[in-house]
């Protein structure tokens, strides 16, 4: 039953939609405005101009920073999603000792704050190369550790929950048939697990890519990612006489256009779930 009037329901759709889209459209058209135009509080640009997408390869080094956190999001993504799913696996289909304690960690581990353990975190890192020589902090692969550290619980949760809806009976069957626990994760579990991988994958290359914290702290200029590039970017920029407000928006799109792109690919999965058709 609709709860609204038609009218009413338009009206509050209508003013959502313009709350959401105008700094979106703002954004899009001062990336295309000169700099002086946006400081002086132009909306509409006088003169379109791509020249904001040619500088900001120059002017910060935006070409690295993406290519850093592709490599390092991208991995953590992939590591996070197919280990979740092997762990979860396991949690939710077999019985041990220290089971739910194990399940009860996961949960707990996403209460506690991201920022109580940047410290922790880098005098561990330091301790390490200290110890063996082995330089961590400054290194791309030392930044996939920090994020897998975060990631793969949560993912790992997420996997949980989505495979306690699976049926048991086509497992079941498969191993009345002689399939072995491995074939069984392979051939059924992961075909049917797909939005559950691809949720727990997306939520693991978001925090890769949007973070600043621990890529500020855990980064030198050659492993710098995007989101750091940029605010090292608007920090060189303050004090000057006329801000790049222009630049810095469409380096804001660029670095947003890869999990705009990342939705798009994967939309039916986050959206439609394919258990009940694989199961058909």
């Amino acid at each position: 039953m609709r709860l609204l009037p038609r009218p009413l329901l338009v009206v509050i759709l209508a003013v959502l939609l313009a709350f959401v889209l105008i700094p979106v459209v703002y954004i899009l058209l001062a990336s295309v405005n000169s700099d002086i135009a946006v400081a002086r509080g132009d909306f509409w640009p006088t003169a379109f101009t791509m020249e904001n997408y040619s500088k900001i390869w120059t002017t910060v080094a935006l070409g690295r920073g993406l290519a850093n956190s592709v490599i390092v999001a991208g991995g953590v993504a992939l590591v996070c999603a197919f280990l979740a799913v092997a762990t979860a696996y396991v949690l939710v289909r077999f019985q041990f000792r220290g089971r739910l304690t194990f399940l009860r960690g996961l949960l707990a581990l996403q209460s506690i704050p991201g920022t109580l353990l940047l410290l922790p975190v880098f005098v561990l890192f330091s301790s390490f190369a200290t110890v063996t020589g082995v330089q961590v902090i400054g290194t791309r692969w030392g930044l996939f550790i920090t994020y897998l550290t975060f990631a793969l619980p949560f993912s790992t949760w997420v996997m949980v929950t989505y495979l306690r809806g699976l049926p048991r009976e086509l497992e079941e069957a498969a191993r009345i048939d002689g399939a072995s626990s491995w074939r069984i994760l392979t051939r059924i579990v992961v075909p049917l697990s797909w939005p559950g991988i691809v949720v727990s994958g997306i939520f693991a290359f978001l925090l890769g890519w949007n973070d600043v914290l621990f890529a500020s702290i855990m980064t030198n200029p050659d492993s710098r990612t995007a989101a750091v590039a940029l605010q090292v970017f608007g920090a060189t920029q303050e004090g000057g006489a006329i801000p790049v407000y222009g630049q810095m928006m469409a380096a804001a799109l660029v670095c947003a256009l890869p999990v705009v792109v990342l939705y798009l690919i994967f939309q039916r999965y986050l959206v439609g779930g394919l258990t009940a058709g694989g199961v058909k």
